[in-house]
């Protein structure tokens, strides 16, 4: 779906056509003759709408020309979580400046797009290419740094939960924020190396701009921000997980021991109580007194054999 908007007296305006729009947004769904003609109108290679759409692409920036191209990854919920897969994923968002246009596309809805869709975003100006752009960045780490503070609670969570279960669940979950952990540590490290080019090469023309260029400075401490709080949950919760499958594995073979003691107790009165049930002479055999000497055996032995264990610590 192709959608044109304007900035008009403050407010963002979708626009019938083309004509009169500085920013337009490409989102699900679109057709591949939609993107053809695109790029016909605007004169700029299809591998820059295709690379956006491709989950794959890491971040980049190119030139053509007067056409400039910049690709971000950017974090959204995984639609098709399943029980082992990561909560949230990366994807592409392509950004394309065109002399009088600025064409976004992503391969699934963006929430940091949305944010400027839906006027979340203050003073902002799509005519300003280099602030908009700015602004998109922005937003965009402000993204990341929000989905790993829901990560970490959730960690929480699950953590609290483990310490009173032993149950696979929660290690699955806790498998899961690691997946989306490495997500994140994979795009920031990408999108950091983006901006520090995009800054030595003064790509967005900024540089004798002191407002523009303090605002990419701070975009580019807070993208670094996020990717040192990504690795460090990441290690937190690699830990943790070795952590919790030691303990498990530890209250198992607790628990086989005591099963096996318990076993070795019950085997005693058993054999005992074999022996007499056996066709061979034996001793008190045709007495009244035989089911209690036999009960009287069998609990000193269990008793001495339980002092033992205790002695040996064995349980």
């Amino acid at each position: 779906m192709v959608r044109y908007y304007n900035m008009t007296e403050g407010k963002l305006r979708e626009l019938e056509t083309a004509a009169d729009a500085n920013w337009i947004n490409i989102s699900s769904p679109f057709s591949q003759e939609e993107l053809e003609e695109l790029a016909q109108k605007y004169d700029f290679p299809m591998d820059f709408l295709t690379d956006s759409l491709d989950m794959d692409e890491r971040s980049r920036y190119e030139r053509e020309e007067d056409i400039r191209f910049i690709l971000i990854n950017t974090p959204i919920l995984n639609e098709a979580e399943g029980q082992n897969d990561a909560i949230y994923i990366t994807v592409p968002v392509g950004i394309i400046l065109t002399p009088d246009q600025i064409i976004t596309i992503c391969s699934s809805e963006n929430p940091v797009l949305q944010r400027f869709l839906d006027h979340k975003v203050r003073h902002f100006d799509p005519s300003d290419e280099s602030l908009f752009i700015l602004q998109i960045m922005e937003q965009n780490v402000y993204r990341f740094l929000n989905c790993l503070k829901n990560l970490n609670l959730k960690r929480n969570v699950i953590e609290k939960e483990l310490y009173y279960s032993s149950r696979n669940r929660e290690l699955r979950q806790l498998l899961s924020i690691e997946k989306s952990l490495v997500y994140f540590v994979n795009s920031l490290n990408a999108n950091e190396l983006l901006k520090m080019k995009m800054k030595r090469t003064d790509f967005l023309n900024i540089r004798e701009d002191e407002d523009k260029s303090d605002l990419f400075e701070d975009i580019i401490i807070d993208n670094g921000q996020a990717l040192e709080m990504s690795n460090v949950y990441s290690n937190i919760l690699s830990g943790t997980m070795d952590a919790y499958a030691s303990i498990i594995s530890n209250n198992l073979n607790v628990t086989i021991h005591r099963l096996t003691l318990v076993t070795i107790f019950l085997a005693v009165p058993t054999l005992i109580a074999s022996l007499y049930g056996m066709n061979v002479p034996l001793p008190f055999k045709n007495s009244n007194l035989t089911f209690y000497l036999i009960l009287v055996a069998s609990t000193l032995i269990s008793i001495l054999m339980g002092w033992y264990f205790q002695r040996k610590r064995l349980f």
